[in-house]
């Protein structure tokens, strides 16, 4: 008997779409420091402040963007954020004051975060479920190709083109991602019977076991692609660091070409338990790296790079296994809900390791930092081999 046919006509318009929605995203990413330096004259600290607008806006809207994709017609709902998410690059171009930005970069937010919870679970939706994981693999592997190759796109712009000539680019790039979403063709959604609001319709309760492993792991993720490159710069690795994030991506390509296979043959907990494993042992060697560098800077810098690869292995692994873990535990018309959580569980991580990261560097070193990214990361496991995993088994839907 074959395997259900993964590849449509649907599914690919889908992945062109993320692909340029994130590539717009990653576009801006790396210049939007320099921008908001070099033309409303912003502090450092400000320029955190603004910057993160983003991030807390999308985190807001996760949960109320599932439950609308669950209560009502998918598609409309992710046209209407992808919209947004586009115009919103047209307005930086007449943002005359930083509090227009500002209020912007929310918007953005509150776009970022509803276009991203429809698109998951639309993904979801036109893929078999025999071949879920690996559809959502494939779907990730759009987001770490942009990042493979936004980032870097946007610097160069930078130093070659206006401010203005770069918001062009990623409105150009995110409005043919906006009409390629268009040909996406979803299933017509059943009308299900008017249910009371609970916290349930907002947020998994189901999951929230599993949220808090996610929520370990992505501090430690936060605190590497904020702070790494000058983590790389203070151990002697003066240039280059770009390399690190490309490694990352790479490394989290091959682990796709796998690790969702490996998840439609239900081995989804044996998945993460390797990943979790493999990113163990590369945060304890990235803590590692400032003596190494002191023996042997050409060994170091060898370890630095190759510890890139093996972390895009080990959390790429875990991506679409854990996504699929919080999709098992929702019943089908809480798919967006068990989306939603899942990315919000993810985001919370991302925050605190933002703030966490920072403060251990300041007061403690980088290597104290990483240290503590390693020893989070054998707290995540053991809490997953003794509890989540049993909690999985016994609750899972699917």
């Amino acid at each position: 008997m074959g395997k259900d046919k993964l590849i449509s006509i649907s599914y690919c318009f889908i992945l062109i779409a993320n692909f340029l929605l994130y590539f717009g995203f990653y576009l801006l990413m790396p210049i939007l420091p320099f921008y908001l330096t070099e033309i409303f004259q912003t502090s450092k600290g400000a320029i955190g402040l603004v910057l993160s607008s983003y991030t807390i806006a999308a985190l807001t809207i996760r949960p109320f963007s599932g439950y609308l994709l669950d209560t009502f017609a998918r598609k409309p709902l992710y046209i209407l954020a992808f919209f947004v998410f586009t115009a919103v690059f047209a307005g930086y171009l007449v943002a005359g004051t930083l509090f227009v930005f500002t209020l912007l970069r929310i918007m953005h937010g509150f776009s970022f975060g509803a276009v991203s919870v429809a698109g998951n679970t639309i993904v979801i939706d036109i893929t078999p479920s025999s071949r879920r994981g690996e559809g959502l693999g494939y779907y990730g592997l759009s987001n770490n190709l942009a990042m493979a190759i936004g980032p870097m796109t946007g610097l160069m712009l930078h130093d070659n083109y206006s401010y203005n000539t770069i918001f062009i680019c990623a409105l150009i790039v995110c409005t043919i991602g906006f009409i390629i979403a268009f040909f996406v063709k979803t299933p017509i959604k059943q009308p299900l019977k008017k249910e009371p609001i609970s916290l349930d319709r907002f947020i998994l309760l189901k999951s929230l076991p599993i949220g808090i492993t996610l929520i370990l792991i992505s501090i430690p993720y936060g605190i590497t692609t904020t702070y790494i490159a000058m983590y790389g710069k203070s151990i002697g690795i003066e240039s280059g660091i770009g390399l690190f994030f490309t490694l990352i991506a790479v490394g989290t390509a091959i682990s796709r070409l796998f690790s969702g296979q490996m998840v439609d043959k239900g081995k989804i907990t044996q998945i993460i338990t390797y990943g979790l494993f493999i990113v163990c042992i590369c945060f304890f060697f990235l803590a590692g790296c400032e003596k190494i560098m002191l023996l042997n800077p050409e060994i170091g810098k060898i370890i630095f790079f190759g510890i890139a690869l093996f972390l895009g292995i080990g959390f790429g692994s875990m991506f679409p296994a854990f996504n699929t873990m919080f999709v098992n535990m929702a019943t089908n018309n809480q798919r967006a809900t068990a989306t939603s959580t899942y990315l919000t569980s993810w985001d919370v991580g991302i925050g605190v390791g933002l703030a966490l990261g920072g403060y251990i560097a300041h007061f403690f070193g980088f290597q104290t930092v990483y240290l503590f990214g390693g020893c989070l990361i054998i707290v995540a496991t053991l809490y997953f081999i003794l509890k989540i995993i049993p909690y999985f088994n016994k609750y899972k839907l699917r």
